[in-house]
């Protein structure tokens, strides 16, 4: 007597019997694997702090013209003359050269008053635009090359824009002003970041 199981010539023949056929392996693998087409429906996002939206093409789009220097530019341009009128207007109605009434000086009138006032306000007003302008242009042309957005692209920029707007009283100034505006900026920017 062997050990050795004798080989069965029928069952040698006979193959065993699956229980799917390729086409159904087939069919089973497009229903679960699908075609190559990814539908927005099909899309699967861990669900994280909120809920996930997907944005519509119209969102992306606004994203981007938002987000471009052009836009960032002229929006801090438009704020800056805002607060600068705004800083114009508390520093036109605080201003000492108002006439003593108690003199025996020409008073001065509303609309001269409101004259002066109207003059300081758009002087305020347009340095704080272009200073908001400058600033952003810089900043954005900064964040692009670098392709980074740090602390780093607001001290640069700082730098850069205080420096330009001393130059106009001289190298001195624009030194100090560049160095002022950065630590400024810098300053800023960690408050902003940090808190």
């Amino acid at each position: 007597m062997s050990v050795v199981p004798k080989d069965d010539p029928k069952s040698a023949e006979a193959p065993k019997p699956r229980v799917l056929d390729t086409a159904e392996l087939d069919r089973m693998a497009m229903h679960f694997v699908g075609n190559l087409n990814r539908y927005r429906e099909n899309i699967v996002i861990p669900k994280g702090n909120g809920p996930v939206k997907i944005k519509t093409n119209e969102e992306k789009l606004i994203e981007t013209a938002v987000e471009s220097c052009a836009f960032k530019s002229a929006m801090a341009c438009v704020m800056g003359y805002g607060l600068g009128a705004a800083l114009g207007l508390f520093s036109a109605s605080v201003n000492p050269n108002m006439a003593d009434p108690f003199a025996n000086e020409k008073k001065q009138t509303a609309r001269e008053v409101f004259r002066e006032m109207r003059a300081t306000t758009h002087s305020y007003a347009k340095n704080f635009a272009l200073i908001g302008a400058v600033f952003s242009v810089v900043e954005c042309t900064i964040e692009s090359q670098r392709g980074v957005t740090d602390w780093r692209n607001g001290t640069y920029a700082g730098g850069i824009t205080g420096g330009l707007i001393g130059l106009r009283a001289g190298i001195k100034a624009g030194i100090i002003g560049g160095l002022g505006f950065a630590a400024f900026s810098t300053a800023i920017d960690y408050y902003m970041h940090m808190r």
